[in-house]
């Protein structure tokens, strides 16, 4: 189960009862691009294991928006990151999971989409971020990145807001979700949008194989697995390129650098945003270099439009793809750790504060639900 340190309002020994086993988190208190001090490292290990539980996963190492986009001294903060692989990998924690998104981690613009059941959901809408774009952000080129019919929607749509829902809306996607990276102001996002004038897809996806060529060798070396998340949702953003978003995507990274220290994050729910990701065909091409798995199930309800649906609803098919990585993990002679991402809001959680999609209760069931599924394969193939 992801925790985010201290403040988190789930306590280590709420996921404890829920089942968990092993945690995933970060020294989210430092800024992007500093080395990680071993004291600091250490104390959170022995916070996690005092209260009977491993750190298993680092989510995330966030790589500097200089790196990603190789300006200013990007090669001092590469030795940075290569230096908090090493002090983790000293530490025992061999898995460190991360991402190449520019400028935003991941993004929603509905934080509380209300179910049928009457839980509450995270929920992207194409036309609510384009009515941001083109008429809060006002961005130069906003309205020629999305076509007409998005693009007239959207003015329809911010003629139905008030102030306060304008500024929910801003607030849901530029703030900052649950472990991003960074949380900006209308100006700040505007002029870390703008630094990427110039940089396509082949130019960042240049970047990221630079990077990881980097990396992998200091990991290989020390132990540790690179699992890079994909993009989330898996399609552009303000303009901004996209590179781990397709299958074709995933196997250039791959073949960037063949070392088995750069792998991949499977996450069912960002990979499961895009129409043409076949996502089991997806796990079977890539189990052997997946070292992380996200299960998070999503519905998809046009094109650009996704909510998070339940662990075992949604079109992900949960069972084929647990199926496959229950395998791989026998073939392994290991586990792969696994995390249910994201959870709906249900039950007492809506009397307490709660960070988005990482309720303490919705996780529990998504939880249950995994573990159950997990079983219940063991038990049929007998493996």
């Amino acid at each position: 189960m992801r925790w985010f340190g201290p403040d988190d309002p789930v306590s280590l020994s709420d996921i404890r009862q829920a089942g968990g086993t092993g945690i995933v988190t970060a020294l989210h208190h430092f800024p992007n691009g500093e080395i990680w001090p071993e004291a600091d490292i250490k104390i959170r290990k022995d916070t996690i294991e005092r209260a009977g539980l491993r750190w298993d996963v680092v989510e995330s190492v966030p790589v500097h928006e200089d790196i990603k986009r190789r300006t200013g001294n990007y090669d001092s903060l590469i030795r940075n990151y290569q230096e908090t692989i090493r002090r983790l990998s000293r530490a025992g924690i061999k898995t460190i999971c991360y991402n190449f998104m520019p400028v935003l981690d991941w993004t929603r613009t509905d934080l509380g989409f209300i179910m049928p059941d009457g839980g509450k959901a995270l929920r992207f809408d194409i036309v609510a971020l384009a009515a941001f774009d083109i008429f809060i952000l006002k961005r130069n080129a906003a309205t020629s990145d999305y076509s007409p019919i998005v693009a007239g929607n959207a003015a329809v749509f911010f003629s139905t807001l008030d102030a306060k829902q304008k500024d929910l809306l801003t607030q849901n996607i530029i703030a900052g979700l649950p472990g991003s990276e960074e949380s900006y102001g209308l100006d700040d996002f505007l002029i870390q949008i703008e630094g990427y004038l110039g940089i396509e897809n082949e130019k960042l996806k240049a970047n990221l194989f630079d990077f990881i060529n980097a990396i992998a060798p200091i990991a290989d070396e020390f132990g540790v697995k690179m699992a890079i998340h994909p993009d989330d949702p898996p399609f552009t953003l303000f303009g901004l390129p996209r590179v781990v978003s397709t299958a074709e995507d995933i196997q250039s990274i791959l073949d960037a650098c063949d070392n088995s220290a750069n792998g991949l994050c499977f996450c069912t729910g960002s990979f499961g945003a895009r129409y043409d990701n076949d996502i089991l065909s997806m796990a079977k091409a890539f189990k052997e270099r997946v070292h992380f798995l996200h299960f998070r199930n999503v519905s998809i309800e046009s094109q650009g439009v996704f909510h998070e649906a339940n662990h075992l609803g949604g079109h992900v098919d949960f069972y084929e793809i647990m199926k496959t990585f229950v395998k791989e993990s026998k073939r392994r002679g290991e586990d792969i750790p696994m995390r249910p991402d994201h959870g709906h809001q249900i039950l007492d959680d809506f009397d307490k504060k709660t960070n988005p999609g990482y309720s303490a209760i919705g996780r529990l069931k998504g939880l249950a639900e995994l573990r159950g599924l997990e079983y219940g394969i063991n038990k049929f193939f007998k493996l």
